[in-house]
């Protein structure tokens, strides 16, 4: 009987110690809803994971909201799109160094009728004016997402407000992008959205890119180890692998080899920086 149980024993703390071991090899990522509503993540953290045996858990909200969660220490891996606040959490201490990963663009869809007469601009702070001054229906993120900062940035060169019409043409959806291009297609209105997420959207009814190629509407994605020495607990050396397999040549091809209906949606530059716009 005392040697069944001996035998017993080492099986039970196998079977204990074999789930936290799993659990250990594993990150959590911050990111954003343009990466995930368009399929990406699905696309090449699968081959990241089978490469190296590291599980990755993501957390897809906002850039902003995305780099809280950094500032936190509740993710290890931070992977967003908007270059002025990524800087700014790694001259805060909070991670870095940043890295390129990729970039798309952005467009401004609205209803075939296009009621702002925006289409075939090619000029988005143009566009925004005309839809401005026509009061047409407007959809925003409003959520702090690296798409909101742009929308605001483009606002500003246009040299409006846009606020002044909330509630009436100009309206926040404090959410996602699907959400925002389904309540502009439920409610013929004009939206940003990054081309990513636009393309994998099949709720489109009557909606069209209008305005597109504008330089301003460059999107690009960086990517930071949150800071170990600030949050103890941070996973630094399984981050940093995932970091460094995402700007490997291996990562940068998973990247450029997820596409939609033979289009590409996300193009690597991990090695071709450029400066802030």
């Amino acid at each position: 009987m005392q040697i069944a149980r001996r035998g017993v024993l080492p099986l039970l703390l196998a079977a204990v110690t074999r789930p936290a071991f799993a659990q250990q090899r594993s990150i959590t990522l911050a990111s954003t809803t343009s990466t995930e509503q368009s399929g990406l993540f699905g696309h090449i953290l699968p081959i990241f994971t089978r490469e190296t045996g590291i599980a990755v858990r993501v957390v897809a909200l906002g850039s902003g909201q995305a780099l809280d969660i950094g500032r936190r220490g509740d993710a290890d891996v931070v992977l967003v799109h908007d270059r002025v606040a990524e800087e700014r959490f790694v001259t805060e201490g909070f991670g870095g160094p940043r890295r390129h990963v990729m970039f798309n663009d952005f467009v401004i869809t609205g209803p075939a009728a296009d009621p702002a007469r925006i289409g075939g601009l090619g000029d988005a702070v143009a566009a925004l004016s005309r839809i401005a001054a026509a009061r047409a229906p407007f959809i925003s993120r409003g959520d702090r997402s690296g798409t909101h900062a742009a929308e605001l940035r483009l606002w500003h060169l246009a040299g409006i407000d846009p606020v002044t019409g909330r509630g009436r043409w100009y309206r926040e959806v404090g959410q996602g992008m699907g959400a925002a291009l389904n309540t502009a297609a439920a409610q013929g209105a004009y939206v940003l959205a990054d081309r990513g997420t636009w393309l994998s959207f099949r709720n489109r009814q009557d909606q069209r890119i209008l305005i597109e190629g504008d330089a301003r509407l460059f999107n690009q994605y960086g990517v930071m180890l949150v800071n170990a020495q600030r949050h103890p607990h941070v996973k630094a050396a399984y981050g940093q692998r995932f970091i460094d397999w995402l700007v490997s040549a291996a990562g940068q091809a998973a990247i450029a080899g997820f596409r939609i209906k033979g289009e590409q949606l996300f193009f690597p530059n991990a090695d071709k920086p450029e400066p802030v716009s």
